[in-house]
C-alpha cells in the first residue's frame, strides 16, 4: 500500500522539514545511483516489484503553497486511480517542502537523494532550485521529473531530468503569430524582472516580430516588490500601443490585471499573456476585471475532450474544485513514472531514467504529448479568453496554437 505523510491538505500530505537545518550529508555519503528493491523502500520480495520510493519535493509552505497543493493533488489522483501502484510496484511517496527558493528548496531535495532514499523525484516549481540540484540528481543518478519549473536551460538532455510542464520561451512564443495577426498596430511588452519574465517575453518578441508585428516599448518591473503599476500603465498609454502583452504570476498577477482594469485600458488596450496571469485561484481573485484577457497555456479545465471532461469530473469529486495546470503537470508525472516503472520491469533508479526515453506518448487531459530530445514535453499551446460562464470566470478555449 502506499504510504503518505499524515497532515496534507483535504486528502494530500505536507511534510515537515523542520530538521532541515541539521542537514549536512553530502552527496559523498550516497551509495550510488541505483536502489535496489530495499533500498527503495521494498524488501524485494512477495508481491509485484516491492515499493519504490518516490520524492515529492513541493511548496508545502510560503507564497507557492497554494501550487504545491494543486501539484500533489494532481499527483495523489492518479495513484488513487490506479490503486497506488506505478508500473506494478507499491509507492512510498516522501513530501519534502521545497518552500520559496533554493535556500530551502536544495536542501530539501539533497535529503530526499542521501536520507530518504528515494529511486525518483517529481516536482520543483522554482527554477533556481531546480538548477541548483541539477548536479545533485545527475551525481546520484536518481531521476528528476520536473513538474513545474520553466526556466529554458533546465533540460539538455541529461539522461536523468525530464520535463513535463514547460519551458517559459515556449508559453509566450505560443501566442506570438496570434498577436500579430489578431492585433493591428505595435504591442508593448511588459513582464517582472526575473529570469521567468525575461524568458517569456524574449520568446513572445521573436515569434511576435517574426510574424511581423512591431514592438511600441518594454518594462521590466522589480520582481516581489512593485504594488503599484500605474507609472508603468502610464508609459503603455502614451506608447500609442494597440495591445500589452504581460508575464505575471500569483500576487502580482491579481494586481496587475486589477489595476489594469481600473486605469481604464481594458478597452483601449488589450491585454494578452502567459496563461499563468489567470491560473487557478489567480483567476478567482482578479473576478471580472479579468475578463477578456487572452493567454496562451497547455491546458485548461474548458478543454472539450472526453479524456479532459472524465480528468476534470475525477479532480472534482476528490477536491471539490476545478483542476488547474500544476495538477495536471503533476498528474502527468505520476503516468510518466507509470510507464517508465513498467517499461523497465524494475524499481532500480537507473533502469526507471533508462526507460523514461521510451514511454511514448502521453494520454493527458491537455491532450496528446510527448518527450522531444531536450527532454521538454512536445505539446499544443491553447487560445484562452477569460470569460464569465453562468456567474464564474473561466479560461474558455478560443483555439490551437500549434
Amino acid at each position: 500500500m502506499r504510504n503518505t505523510v499524515p497532515g496534507r491538505r483535504r486528502s494530500t500530505a505536507t511534510a515537515s522539514l523542520a530538521a532541515l537545518s541539521a542537514l549536512t550529508l553530502s552527496l559523498a555519503a550516497c551509495s550510488g545511483g541505483s536502489l535496489s528493491a530495499a533500498d527503495a523502500g521494498g524488501d524485494g520480495e512477495g508481491d509485484g516489484l516491492g515499493t519504490v520510493k518516490v520524492g515529492l519535493a513541493i511548496p508545502a509552505s510560503g507564497v507557492y503553497q497554494p501550487l504545491g497543493d494543486d501539484m500533489q493533488q494532481g499527483f495523489d489522483l492518479y495513484l488513487d486511480q490506479h490503486d497506488g501502484k506505478l508500473g506494478g510496484a507499491d509507492v512510498e511517496v516522501v513530501v519534502a517542502d521545497e518552500g520559496e527558493g533554493p535556500d530551502t528548496g536544495v536542501p530539501a531535495v539533497n535529503k530526499l537523494i542521501t536520507q530518504d532514499q528515494v529511486g525518483a523525484i517529481v516536482g520543483l516549481v522554482n527554477s533556481a532550485t531546480a538548477l541548483g540540484v541539477k548536479d545533485a540528481v545527475e551525481q546520484a543518478q536518481i531521476p528528476l521529473l520536473i513538474a513545474n519549473a520553466g526556466a529554458d536551460q533546465l533540460t539538455d538532455g541529461s539522461d536523468y531530468i525530464w520535463r513535463t510542464s514547460f519551458t517559459n520561451g515556449a508559453v509566450g512564443a505560443a501566442l506570438g503569430p496570434a498577436v500579430a495577426e489578431a492585433v493591428d498596430g505595435p504591442v508593448y511588452v511588459m513582464a517582472a524582472d526575473y529570469a521567468a519574465g525575461h524568458e517569456s517575453a524574449a520568446g513572445f518578441i521573436e515569434a511576435f516580430t517574426a510574424a511581423g508585428g512591431e514592438i511600441a516599448g518594454e518594462s521590466y518591473t522589480p520582481f516581489g516588490s512593485t504594488s503599484d503599476w500605474q507609472p508603468y500603465l502610464s508609459q503603455v498609454q502614451s506608447s500609442g500601443a494597440s495591445a500589452l502583452y504581460v508575464f505575471y504570476a500569483g500576487a502580482e498577477a491579481v494586481n496587475f490585471v486589477t489595476q489594469y482594469d481600473a486605469f481604464g485600458l481594458h478597452d483601449e488596450v488589450p491585454l494578452y499573456g502567459a496563461g499563468f496571469l489567470t491560473e487557478g485561484g489567480v483567476l478567482d481573485a482578479q473576478g471580472d476585471a479579468a475578463v477578456g484577457v487572452h493567454t496562451s497555456l497547455h491546458y485548461s479545465d474548458q478543454i472539450d475532450t472526453p479524456e479532459n471532461a472524465e480528468f476534470v469530473a475525477a479532480y472534482r469529486d476528490a477536491y471539490d474544485e476545478a483542476p488547474t495546470v500544476y495538477a495536471v503537470q503533476a498528474y502527468d508525472a505520476a503516468q510518466v513514472l507509470d510507464l517508465a516503472i513498467a517499461e523497465a520491469g524494475s524499481i532500480d533508479s537507473t533502469a526507471i531514467a533508462e526507460a523514461l526515453g521510451s514511454v511514448g506518448e502521453i494520454a493527458s487531459p491537455r491532450g496528446g504529448w510527448t518527450f522531444d530530445d531536450l527532454h521538454n514535453p512536445s505539446q499544443t499551446y491553447f487560445l484562452r479568453e477569460v470569460q464569465d460562464v453562468d456567474g464564474a470566470t473561466v479560461n474558455a478555449v478560443q483555439g490551437d496554437l500549434g
